[in-house]
């Protein structure tokens, strides 16, 4: 009795064609940006934890544990304050100028931070992108929560400080809010293009310090902004005022304090911070997510 032979229906396809049938993917593949945010915000738990543990180990060898969460922003206030105060002499261009560093200092200090882990988000944390499946975008996220936790910790030291400086405790203190919103949004966008870059470029990490110092130096952290108007041709000016590190600590200034001298109206600033965070935040994701599949390969 002859058998009938039975036609097997993927014979003729492709291996893609195969794939598609049976939902099958290559390993490793970078998913679409939109599922990429949605695989993102399924693992906020993760990145929360992760963030709380990262803040949680930095303090744990230490004596005093997390009270260095204020000993550390006071004590670069006061060698700051003791530099261009006192033997530099610049406080006597600012009223408050406690008040006025320290704000400046503070902010910065928080942008400075996760530039400076961003930079080893993707090489410093090997062993766990290769035994674990998740975004990857989560560790630069994470690291941005974590120093966004540090700066709460400097934000109450700030208020003690400006208040013993003589400012008043105003509704323009709400102001604050939003503000460090703005600001941690443009950081996570930072983070997320330097951690790229730092897993491309290794030596990066020996730069960014250079990079950060001169950055401080350019953003009025130290010395009255005014400065820039009286010593720097009028093109030169404007575009320090576009600084996306002066605009927040301006922010922060306008809020806390009522007579900071200001490069710009508060308004403008808004307007600044506002567009900074959207740029850094969307082009830094995009191109983080674009890099995906590399991370933790070679």
């Amino acid at each position: 009795m002859a058998t009938t032979a039975v036609a097997n229906p993927d014979a003729e396809l492709t291996q893609a064609e195969l794939a598609a049938r049976y939902g099958l993917s290559v390993a490793g593949e970078r998913p679409g940006l939109v599922t990429y945010i949605k695989q993102l915000w399924s693992y906020r738990h993760f990145i929360s934890a992760y963030a709380n543990a990262k803040l949680a180990a930095s303090f744990s060898t230490a004596r005093l544990g997390r009270v260095w969460q204020v000993l550390t922003p006071l004590t670069n206030a006061a060698v700051y304050y003791l530099i261009f105060g006192v033997v530099l002499n610049t406080s006597g261009e600012i009223d408050n100028f406690i008040a006025y560093l320290c704000t400046g200092l503070f902010v910065f200090t928080f942008t400075q931070s996760v530039v400076s882990g961003g930079v080893q988000a993707i090489t410093g944390n090997l062993g766990l992108i290769r035994a674990l499946h998740f975004p990857r975008a989560a560790l630069p996220i994470a690291i941005t929560l974590t120093q966004f936790q540090q700066l709460l910790a400097s934000i109450v030291v700030l208020a003690g400080i400006v208040l013993v400086d003589g400012e008043p405790l105003t509704l323009e203190w709400l102001l604050l809010v939003p503000a460090m919103l703005l600001q941690s949004v443009f950081n996570a966008g930072v983070a997320m293009a330097m951690a790229r870059l730092g897993s491309k470029v290794t030596d990066l990490k020996q730069v960014v310090p250079f990079v950060m110092r001169t950055w401080m130096y350019g953003s009025g952290v130290l010395y009255s902004v005014a400065n820039f108007e009286k010593h720097l041709p009028g093109t030169v000016a404007w575009l320090v005022q576009l600084n996306p590190l002066l605009v927040y600590i301006e922010l922060m200034r306008h809020a806390l304090m009522e007579t900071a001298p200001v490069t710009a109206s508060q308004t403008q600033s808004w307007l600044l911070g506002i567009g900074w965070a959207l740029v850094a935040g969307v082009l830094g994701f995009i191109y983080f997510w674009r890099g995906e599949k590399e991370y933790g390969r070679g």
